[in-house]
């Protein structure tokens, strides 16, 4: 159902002086039903950096174009959209493609937040580009986008034990005694982003993955 990708390495035409706009999009399914789920750890990132925005918290609204939350905020001078789309995962890429072109966003401007079944919980890797792995989010957002050039934070959350189906695994919630954990990894992927919009790619992945 979700795989590793064959590298995490930024390739060459990754725009690491870019200057214009950063989408960053959780990716998640809405409603509280699964808020505290492991499907939803792209929507806890982002809302990790809503609240680090300075010199208050950030808040989000409903985007009515892309049927998505939206917040902007500022880091290091540029400014970025933090997204949460209000479709379900497996149409993810809707909202993606419609805030892209609202905001005038290139797809290597795009930064997909998501969960990761085959890294370990608590691990977070950054990369651009390649395939979708069986992750249905990622899926619809490169059908919608018509690439896979874009920038990727991927969230350890590990596979379910014994022959748990991977599909209950990610939609029930997070046991109490690995929230601690969760939240240092949401600091880290939440660092991340800041770096890229901050540095670009490569410094970001540098930094994030020699923790």
């Amino acid at each position: 159902m979700f795989g590793v990708s064959s590298t995490d390495t930024a390739p060459r035409n990754t725009p690491e002086s870019s200057t214009g706009p950063l989408l960053v999009v959780g990716l998640g399914n809405p409603g509280p039903k699964y808020a505290a789920t492991r499907h939803n750890v792209g929507f806890m990132v982002v809302d990790e950096l809503a609240e680090r925005a300075t010199p208050m918290p950030a808040t989000f609204s409903v985007h009515k174009r892309s049927n998505a939350e939206i917040a902007q905020i500022r880091i290091g001078g540029r400014t970025v959209i933090l997204a949460k789309p209000r479709s379900f995962m497996n149409l993810s890429g809707g909202p993606v493609k419609a805030l892209a072109s609202y905001f005038g966003v290139e797809p290597a401007d795009i930064v997909i937040v998501h969960d990761e079944l085959d890294l370990e919980p608590g691990v977070v890797r950054l990369k651009f580009g390649g395939g979708e792995n069986g992750h249905n989010g990622l899926k619809s957002t490169s059908t919608s986008l018509g690439t896979r050039e874009y920038i990727r934070v991927r969230m350890g959350i590990g596979r379910p034990p014994g022959r748990m189906d991977p599909a209950d695994y990610v939609l029930r919630p997070i046991p109490q005694s690995a929230c601690a954990d969760l939240a240092i990894q949401c600091a880290d992927a939440a660092d991340g982003v800041e770096l890229i919009a901050r540095s670009g790619l490569a410094i970001a992945q540098n930094t994030i993955h020699s923790r």
